[in-house]
C-alpha cells in the first residue's frame, strides 16, 4: 500500500538495471544462437572496454 502522503521514491539504478536486463532478454529472444557470445553482450550494454582476451 502507497504512504498515504503520496511519497513514491525511486530508484534509479535500480530502473536502469531493470531496463539492461530487458535488453539483454530481448537480444537473447532474438539471437539465432543458443546463448550470447561476451561480444554480444558487450554490444547489448554498450560497454566500451575491450575484454583481454589473451591467455597469460
Amino acid at each position: 500500500m502507497a504512504p498515504v502522503g503520496g511519497t513514491a521514491v525511486q530508484d534509479h539504478v535500480a530502473l536502469a538495471e531493470i531496463e539492461l536486463c530487458g535488453e539483454l532478454i530481448i537480444a537473447a529472444s532474438t539471437a539465432d544462437e543458443e546463448r550470447l557470445s561476451l561480444e554480444s553482450i558487450d554490444e547489448v550494454l554498450k560497454v566500451a572496454e575491450e575484454r583481454d582476451t589473451s591467455a597469460d
